[in-house]
């Protein structure tokens, strides 16, 4: 059966799949377009993908802002093809998914000894991107301390490991994405005002799907004409499923799209049945009353626990790291599940009021 990535424009089969074949598939797609790693025909992604013509080219930083699962990744690494890095590494880190205090160490590296664990020197991203691009992905939850290092190092091109006394150059062009607007971050203090004047320096929106509507049908057909390519399959989709796609409006955007496709297709002997997501749902929201919440006697554990996490990260405003402190896991924990669950969107989906 073959395997889905969530982080690349297509499915994979066990990321054995090369660009050209998935190229090939998304040209026998009629109306859907293609430019680099991302794929789409509607007018807001013909917008984006002149705008990425124009700062490839270039060496500025570059602040994608767009909700989990709008693809800033894939944007990102389209911007490295098309530049002229494209044969240099391309490095991407989530920033929210590093403790704290080892998010320095990551993106600068460290000497020996500098710190308890540092049993020996390592290089950090910065060095391991030398030439090519850095990708820093949700951005806004590295704290506010840590971005000081960050800003010079984008200022000077220069930094030290941590434990070092030796400045060093790098040749790096950085990238970062987050999911929050950049000026709320700025005033809820999740991101220094002169760190996001130097990352924004050519901003790019990542169109969320449900400002694509054209694209919707396209990409169910790209997705499932893939999987039909990699299992010798014919499969195609119920006309109930092409009004799925249609009006669901899709809030954890292309991810949650080619989840619900893979899954389908999985269940499929020849039709694909794609159920409409409100009418899925089997399991009973959870209610919640102020700070308290209500889970229904009989829920499965599994559905429980994302109740409870979807839950509480809505109740502290979608802050991942306080959400964290309060369940009492790491925030690497947090997003691990998050990651699971196709992202926070679905909080409201799963979490009534009462």
């Amino acid at each position: 059966m073959a395997s889905i990535d969530l982080d690349s424009p297509s499915v994979s089969a066990g990321g054995n799949g090369s660009a050209q074949a998935k190229q090939r598939v998304a040209d026998g797609i009629a109306g859907l377009k293609s430019y680099g790693l991302l794929y789409g025909s509607s007018p807001v992604m013909l917008d984006l993908y002149e705008q990425i013509e124009r700062v490839a080219c270039t060496d500025a930083t570059a602040l994608i802002i767009g909700e989990s699962g709008t693809g800033k990744e894939l944007i990102a690494r389209t911007i490295h093809d098309k530049s002229g890095r494209k044969d240099a590494p391309f490095v991407a880190v989530n920033c929210g998914a590093i403790p704290d205090e080892l998010i320095e160490a990551e993106l600068f590296g460290h000497e020996k000894g500098s710190f308890t664990g540092a049993v020996a020197g390592r290089l950090g991203y910065f060095e391991h991107a030398n030439g090519g691009t850095l990708f820093l992905d949700e951005i806004t939850e590295m704290a506010p301390v840590r971005q000081v290092k960050l800003l010079r190092a984008l200022e000077t091109g220069t930094f030290y490991r941590v434990g070092g006394n030796d400045l060093i150059s790098g040749d790096v062009r950085v990238i970062a994405a987050t999911n929050r607007d950049p000026a709320v971050a700025v005033k809820e203090n999740g991101l220094r005002e002169d760190l996001m004047y130097r990352l924004a320096v050519f901003p790019l929106r990542a169109p969320p799907l449900r400002e694509r509507d054209s694209d919707r049908e396209l990409l169910a057909q790209h997705f499932l004409a893939l999987l039909n390519q990699q299992e010798g399959a014919s499969k195609s989709f119920s006309k109930r499923s092409i009004e799925t796609l249609r009006t669901w409006s899709w809030p954890g955007n292309v991810r949650e799209l080619k989840n619900a496709v893979y899954r389908a297709f999985i269940l499929a002997e020849k039709t694909v049945e794609l159920p409409h997501p409100h009418l899925a749902s089997r399991v009973k929201k959870a209610v919640t009353q102020g700070d308290a919440m209500s889970v229904w006697i009989g829920t499965p554990l599994a559905d429980a626990q994302k109740q409870i996490i979807l839950g509480t990260l809505k109740y502290c405003g979608g802050d991942k790291r306080r959400a964290a402190k309060a369940l009492g896991v790491s925030l690497k924990t947090l997003y691990n599940r998050l990651s699971a669950y196709g992202g926070e969107e679905g909080a409201e989906e799963e979490v009534e009021q009462s």
